[in-house]
C-alpha cells in the first residue's frame, strides 16, 4: 500500500500537486499552516497508486511517497 504524505510546514499551498494528480484525491486543508498558507491533504489515501505525480510537482519538496 502507498502512502502519501504533505510536510504542512513546506506547503505553500500552490495547488500544482492537486492538479497533477490522476485519481484527484487532493485537496486543500481547511486550516492554515504556519506560514498562513491552507496545505495540502489527501482525502482518500487508499485510492493513492502512488504514481509520484504529486511528488514530482512540487516545488518545495514537501511530499513525500512511501511505497
Amino acid at each position: 500500500m502507498a502512502k502519501m504524505t504533505v510536510d504542512e510546514y513546506y506547503c505553500k499551498g500552490c495547488g500544482l500537486c492537486i492538479d497533477a494528480c490522476p485519481m484527484k484525491i487532493l485537496e486543500f486543508a481547511p486550516h492554515l499552516n504556519e506560514q498562513g498558507y491552507h496545505p495540502v491533504v489527501c482525502r482518500s489515501p487508499e485510492e493513492c497508486n502512488a504514481c509520484t505525480l504529486c511528488y514530482v510537482t512540487c516545488p518545495d519538496g514537501a511530499i513525500t511517497i512511501e511505497k
